[in-house]
């Protein structure tokens, strides 16, 4: 098997160049934390290629959550990733439900089954989402329990966020996050979103979706002061990137079916100097 230091090589390796806007995050943290973020990001990354991949089967994702059970069972097979994220699960004591969550929200995506109502979407959001914020608070260290609720806040802030800027990438894919009842409510249909149809009807559909997602970005505030300090210019930078992005789609007027909407890297970057800087 793999040493535990050349797979957190590994896992540093897969964060760097498959992270982006969580990557810039990293940079502020110290090694040991950072170490632990990529493993969990490597983890995170294998789930959603085997999701992603052409051909993609439940068969391969009921493997990898098998591969996980044996691994936490201690019978890891010879991915180079589990040295390093068994050794940051021990190290930070994060729950190992989180995870196996994980996998089944990433493997809802092969049956591309309609999301009917906002209940239906937060469950999904929690999976892919949450789970990853609440694993991040146990790597930053919380000094209170009042954190994990706030985690999960926002981590659906997030995904809300992604799910906006992607809505044209999903739909080439056959996919819509977009609960069909919001659809409903403002007059848009799927085939409107497959055909890049942007129209006024749409414009307020994805205005609704941008204040739903700012109103967990609000209610998840407090969470920064309940974090380690040390980590915390780490989490301020990860979610300026994501906010920011999202007023970036609404001065964009909603233009997220023509083109995918992004913060250039000399903005991340200054979003990490004023972090690091402590200007948050």
């Amino acid at each position: 098997m793999i040493s535990l230091a050349d797979s957190y090589a590994h896992c540093r390796a897969v964060a760097k160049s498959r992270a982006k806007n969580f990557y810039y995050s990293f940079v502020l943290l110290d090694p040991d934390r950072k170490n632990a973020m990529c493993a969990v990001y490597a983890f995170m990354r294998y789930c959603d290629d085997l999701s992603d991949e052409p051909g993609a089967t439940h068969k391969a994702m009921d493997r990898w959550r098998d591969a996980l059970a044996d691994a936490f069972a201690g019978r890891p097979d010879a991915s180079p990733v589990w040295p390093a994220f068994l050794d940051t699960v021990q190290r930070y004591n994060i729950p190992h439900q989180y995870f196996e969550d994980m996998i089944t929200g990433v493997a809802s995506d092969l049956d591309q089954q309609v999301i009917q109502t906002f209940d239906e979407l937060y469950r999904y959001c929690y999976r892919v989402a949450s789970v990853v914020g609440l694993t991040t608070i146990h790597i930053f260290g919380f000094t209170s329990p009042e954190a994990i609720p706030l985690a999960e806040k926002c981590g659906i802030a997030f995904q809300l966020t992604n799910i906006i800027r992607d809505v044209k990438e999903d739909a080439e894919l056959g996919r819509s996050y977009l609960p069909a009842e919001d659809l409903r409510r403002f007059g848009v249909t799927e085939e409107d979103l497959a055909q890049g149809y942007r129209s006024e009807r749409f414009g307020a559909l994805i205005e609704f979706e941008i204040a739903r997602a700012k109103r967990y970005y609000e209610e998840s505030r407090p969470l920064l002061s309940l974090i380690q300090p040390t980590a915390r210019p780490s989490l301020w930078a990860l979610i300026k990137i994501y906010s920011s992005l999202l007023d970036r789609i609404a001065e964009s007027h909603y233009d997220v079916l023509r083109r995918r909407v992004s913060l250039g890297v000399s903005e991340k970057l200054w979003i990490v100097a004023r972090a690091a800087l402590g200007w948050i």
